[in-house]
């Protein structure tokens, strides 16, 4: 299977508004993030998505530049993109979303290419679970790991055959907010617990500025979010960290909880670049050498040396 990550997701065009600014048909959607934040490693990255014929050549030329395969990224003639436009407010994790059009993604119907059915890692980005489900049966054989993200709406309206791609995958990455609504359960641990029981190995329950938590079995690994002075746009950011941990992942000798903590770091990192600026834009800068020197300060950050206490200091 090499070192092949398939991403299954959207490509889109968003409005966004901040605090700190506003932007106007600037390039976003799950796939686009992912894919930029899994091109710093040693991966072979696919998208299987749908455009319009409004998607500018010059934005899939970002993706080419970064050796993005978008050989499965379907482009519908005469009709355009799918677009969403959101407003932040003062507290970056409320948001409105002010409009989305579906455009060529209302009938989107996923179609792999022959040599990409046979990926390392499958990523099912944030998508209708009738898509995810269909982009999975169409594998030749099970990938080594299949990776789940999905929101709170999909839980709303489609419960059903979300819990059927939930039993199917070995990883799902959701945030507290969506944790808690999937299980009904207020607790994290208790939430991480129930996830498991719905199909799962690993569960990564992310909670934005206050970092992310992996849990598998009775193991449970925390990993900090990267402190910064300055977040312009928090839109993306999740995705980035998918696809900051499937890239890690595929390049992986081995997949195991223990490869998957460093996965996390890695994926907190290119989070992390994404919120600096809006939209896709800084995270299209990120290289090898500015990873490395983000996570030589996240090291420096959670590195320290300590002693048990005597029993009598207790």
């Amino acid at each position: 299977m090499s070192n092949k990550l398939l991403v299954v997701g959207t490509m889109a065009y968003d409005n966004i508004e901040t605090p700190f600014g506003k932007v106007e048909n600037i390039l976003g959607g799950a796939a686009t993030y992912i894919a930029f934040a899994s091109s710093n490693f040693k991966t072979n990255v696919g998208i299987v998505s749908v455009i319009g014929e409004d998607f500018k050549s010059e934005d899939l030329k970002l993706l080419t530049n970064r050796k993005v395969d978008i050989s499965g990224v379907e482009i519908i003639k005469g009709e355009k993109t799918f677009f969403w436009s959101g407003k932040y407010h003062d507290d970056l994790n409320i948001r409105d979303t002010l409009d989305t059009q579906l455009n060529v993604l209302e009938n989107f119907v996923p179609k792999v290419p022959n040599n990409w059915k046979k990926p390392k890692i499958l990523l099912l980005g944030n998508l209708h679970p009738s898509v995810q489900l269909s982009a999975l049966n169409q594998m030749n054989n099970r990938p080594d790991l299949i990776i789940l993200d999905t929101m709170n709406f999909w839980m709303d309206n489609f419960r059903s055959i979300l819990d059927e791609v939930i039993s199917k995958i070995d990883v799902i990455c959701i945030n507290d907010e969506e944790a808690t609504q999937l299980t009904q359960e207020n607790s994290i641990w208790k939430a991480a617990e129930k996830i498991k029981k719905l199909g799962p190995k690993y569960i990564i329950i992310k909670k934005g500025e206050n970092g992310a938590m992996l849990f598998h079995n009775e193991k449970i690994f925390f990993a900090p979010a990267f402190p910064l002075k300055k977040v312009q746009d928090p839109t993306g950011a999740g995705d980035s960290f998918a696809g900051g941990f499937a890239g890690y992942l595929t390049q992986a000798n081995d997949i195991s909880f223990e490869s998957m903590k460093l996965a996390l770091i890695y994926a907190s990192a290119l989070a992390s670049f994404t919120v600096e600026k809006f939209g896709t834009e800084n995270l299209q800068l990120v290289n090898e050498s500015k990873l490395k020197k983000r996570l030589k300060i996240f090291t420096k950050l959670t590195k320290f040396k300590t002693e048990l206490l005597k029993t009598d200091e207790l």
